[in-house]
This record gives structure tokens, sequence and C-alpha cells, in this order.
């Protein structure tokens, strides 16, 4: 962990890169735009990789199911949650001619019928009919639904789209199961989702997302008072975390900053947690705010926490909750952007506008960083540079870009993981 702390650390260059043991030479920019590296991510990245795709709460009880797309990957999986409890993905794929069997995004079956055919499958994923079934050649045990790859950590339901995974979901969030284990997920059965489609390559995306730098230029009159100050009129961070494969950074926040006075609307919503992008009341959050990997400096001056999940997701905590971020590659140019703000249930309608101004001023923000992603993807590909520059607060972006380039480069997923 490395971290700045006082105004002192906010006059002279910080050492996140070099404690990071990352070169601060520039950054390439052929992987933002290349065709050809593009489909080595798709095979060496998110076809070997664990991908975060769920929560567990999306699955109360046995006979519960969502669809997931995995947009990178051009498919959809089917996960279920059988009678004993257990999560399992499956393949959208009826066994019989290929017909997807489920187009609904979520609901609750005990049989899951292809409309094609009517063959129909429990949610353990055997094949229990097919009419006509003594007309087949068929071993009926052979024609079940094909299994993804899934494990449960933490609430989260991870998959892998290897036709066998080369190591365990434990081994691959090893570091990251170590630092954040334990955080209790306020909120996690009610999300606010938002979706974009984007013109913009899956890393420019992420980038957005990974740094504060940008915030006083891009967010001047949403945000840029709560993440910077006179002190730090950059919106420097306070921390950087390399988790192997995965890493942390902590944001800095303006612990000066009170309501406007002259807006009723924003005093109403204030809550005590001192955050303008929180929707929770401190006596909700305490324990959530106690584990020792949220606000690891345990700064009075810190706004929120990103803890990218490599490779597409990022799931972010502040002073009132977390909200997750899911990138879905689709090309060298467009990404397929999730986002999920999770508040807990409201008590009394002061909550209640707390949480509905808290979701339309993070949607505010979200939204002037996807217009600035279609802007610095066309000027990425107007070529005439071929690497970009970056500082020190910057070292999320250039950790991420390493092991997108390391796992690239790697035969088995073990070597890019170390």
């Amino acid at each position: 962990m490395n971290s700045n702390t006082g105004e002192a650390a906010f006059q002279s260059r910080g050492t996140f890169t070099e404690d990071a043991g990352l070169s601060t030479s520039p950054i390439p920019l052929e992987p933002y735009y290349s065709e050809a590296f593009f489909e080595q991510e798709k095979e060496k990245i998110f076809r070997r990789a664990w991908l975060l795709v769920a929560r567990e709460e999306e699955l109360p009880e046995p006979g519960c199911f969502v669809l997931k797309a995995i947009h990178t990957l051009d498919t959809s999986i089917i996960i279920t949650r059988n009678p004993k409890g257990k999560v399992q993905g499956f393949y959208n794929t009826c066994s019989h001619r290929g017909s997807q069997i489920v187009t609904e995004s979520e609901g609750r079956r005990r049989l899951f019928v292809c409309p094609y055919h009517k063959w129909s499958y429990d949610t353990d994923g055997d094949l229990k009919s097919a009419p006509d079934e003594q007309n087949f050649f068929f071993n009926k045990k052979d024609c079940g639904l094909t299994r993804v790859a899934t494990e449960v950590w933490e609430g989260f339901v991870f998959v892998n789209m290897a036709e066998q995974p080369e190591i365990s979901l434990d081994e691959y969030i090893a570091p990251l199961k170590e630092y954040i284990s334990g955080v209790n997920y306020l909120g996690a059965s009610s999300p606010i989702v938002v979706e974009a489609d984007l013109e913009a390559n899956w890393k420019v995306v992420v980038d957005a997302f990974l740094e504060s730098y940008h915030i006083p230029s891009i967010h001047p009159k949403t945000i840029a008072e709560t993440f910077s100050n006179q002190i730090n009129p950059h919106a420097r961070l306070l921390n950087s975390t390399p988790l192997g494969t995965h890493q942390q950074v902590s944001m800095f926040g303006n612990s000066g900053l009170k309501p406007n006075p002259n807006n009723r609307a924003e005093q109403l919503a204030a809550g005590d947690t001192g955050s303008v992008i929180s929707a929770a009341a401190l006596k909700d959050t305490e324990a959530f705010l106690a584990h020792p990997a949220i606000n690891p400096t345990k700064s009075a001056d810190w706004s929120m926490d990103v803890n990218q999940v490599f490779p597409h997701v990022q799931i972010d905590w502040g002073p009132g909750g977390f909200w997750v971020h899911h990138f879905w590659p689709l090309s060298a140019s467009r990404t397929k952007y999730e986002v999920r703000f999770y508040v807990t249930e409201a008590q009394d309608f002061k909550q209640r506008f707390q949480q509905e101004m808290y979701v339309a001023r993070v949607a505010e923000v979200v939204l002037e960083d996807l217009v600035n992603v279609k802007r610095t993807q066309r000027g990425i590909k107007n070529g005439g540079k071929k690497h970009i520059q970056l500082q020190d607060s910057e070292v999320g972006i250039r950790y991420s870009t390493s092991r997108i380039i390391k796992w690239v480069n790697s035969d088995t997923v073990r070597e890019a993981i170390k």
C-alpha cells in the first residue's frame, strides 16, 4: 500500500508509479485502436479470465434465473439456482438444434423449455423430456445443457468461458480476496441500472473511471469540489494498492464541502456521511466503513475507492455504499457499458429523496464521462500519436494497461497473474 497524507504530499510529484515497480515511459496507443490486439484480448483475456457477471441476490430462491450476455464473446448464459441452492451457469443453447432457450432477462422456472421443439431441462441442466423421444438415437444423459464454469465469492457470481479453466477463482482473485473479504455490501439486492453502447475502446472507458485527475476539468459544476480543494487542486490520489492482476486506488475527498446554501433540494438531501455522492446515513454505514480496505488510509479527506477486478469490472465504494461498473468490449472501438448503483430500502421520505438526488447526481457525472470517452477515441484514431503520457495519479491506468499487455503476451493464465 502506498499513500499520500497531509498537505505536503500534494505539493511534490508522487511516487505511486515507482513504488509499484512500473515504468514511467509513455504508454503505447496501439492497444486502444488495433483490431488485431482486440482479437488477442478476446481470446487471451476474456476467454481465459474469471468474469464477474452477477450478484447472488439476483437469484433469491431455487428456480430463479438470470440471462447474462457475455458481449465480448457474442454469447449468452443462463445462470440458475437449483433446489439445493447451488448457483450454476449454462450456455443458452438447446442440445437438439442449437436454438436459444431463454429470451427473458430474468424469472423463475422449474423447467427451461426450448421454444423450437419443446425440449425441456431442469435447473441442474439435465434433459428431462424430448417430444417423440423414442425416435432419436441419443443417450439422454449426454444431452443436457452445457455447463459454464461458475463460482461465487462474497456474493459475486463469476464465470469462466474456457472449456477447462486453467486456475480456480480462488487462485485468480487471491490477492484481492485477502484484501477486501468481509465487506458488508449495503443494498446488494436493489440496484439501479444504467446501460450504454459507447463508441470507444473498452480501455478508454475503464481508464476514465480509474483516475481523478480529469475531475476538475470534466466535472467542474458537478463533483469538482467534492474531489479537490485548495490543498489538493488537481484531485491527486490518496492511495494506490496493486493486488496481483487486480488493484485498488483511493481518491481524495473535500471534507470541508458543505451543501450549496442556495440549493434547497441539496440541503434537504444532505446526509451525515460527509459526502454529496451518498444516499445513506452514518448509522447504517458504520460497519461498512470500518472495514480496513475501505478508505485504507482512514483519511478524513476521502471520497471513494475503486477496486478493479480484472479485466472488466470495477467495484467502487464511498461513504454511502457501493456501485459496480461492467465494461464489455464489442470491437476495437465499441464498448457495452453497465453500471449498477446499490441503495438500501428507504425508511422514510427524506431517505428516498436523498437516494433520488444521489442517483441523479451520479448519473449526470457518468454522462459527462461517457461524452468524453467518445471524443477521446476519435482523437486516438486521428493518428499522429503513438503513445500517451501519464502522470503519477494515473497509476491505475498504467497498472491496468501493463496487466492487459501481460495477459495478451502470456501463454498460460498462471504466468499472466504473476
